[in-house]
């Protein structure tokens, strides 16, 4: 019996959405989304409930141990609204490795990543919970290559600065584009390990 091929797409996750099929809560679920996926699809590098933004689907079992578990980590972008205005030493602090609590209740030191403080961008899908313009907010765009449960939040906490907002841009080469909260695109297998990094995939 010939092998099915391997599907991949990727979403913006909307806010107030898990990234998953199942789930014993009063949730919505990525199969609330008006799209028929084939048997076997899962997410790979969850968002939360609350994030927002660039989320892969695939039916390779093979992607979240190629991509998130390899020995060479892959960059993931996301843009990050926070409550009041963030200084340039505060910038530093985030950029250069801030201490965080993870699991276990113990600190941990990030790894030094890139850290811009930028416009908040023209024509974002508005949520419910978003900070109105008046009140002072900053946006920041924050490249790294960690994933520890709730980092991003925790780094900007860690700084002074509460998340309200977080959307992931793209992971690696692979980008949102222009797709709106809820929309799927299904990306070329090739393509999609191209724009990944990922060598020797097929092997």
């Amino acid at each position: 019996m010939p092998k099915t091929p391997h599907r991949y797409y990727i979403i913006n996750k909307p806010y107030k959405m898990v990234s998953q099929f199942i789930s014993p809560d009063n949730v919505r679920l990525l199969g609330d989304l008006n799209f028929e996926f084939p048997e076997g699809t899962h997410a790979i590098g969850r968002l939360d409930n609350h994030s927002e933004g660039l989320l892969i689907l695939t039916t390779n079992k093979k992607v979240t141990k190629l991509l998130f578990q390899g020995e060479i980590p892959h960059e993931r972008t996301y843009l990050v609204q926070v409550k009041g205005i963030v200084s340039e030493a505060e910038l530093e602090k985030i950029s250069t490795g801030i201490p965080i609590f993870i699991k276990g209740s113990v600190f941990y030191t990030t790894e030094p990543c890139t850290v811009q403080s930028v416009e908040k961008p023209v024509n974002l899908f508005p949520i419910e919970k978003e900070i109105l313009d008046w009140l002072p907010n900053s946006w920041l765009t924050i490249t790294m290559k960690e994933g520890k449960f709730h980092q991003v939040r925790k780094m900007v906490l860690a700084a002074g600065h509460k998340c309200i907002r977080l959307i992931r841009l793209s992971i690696e080469d692979l980008t949102l584009d222009n797709l709106q909260p809820g929309e799927i695109k299904e990306i070329e297998e090739n393509h999609f390990f191209e724009s990944l990094k990922i060598r020797n995939w097929n092997k």
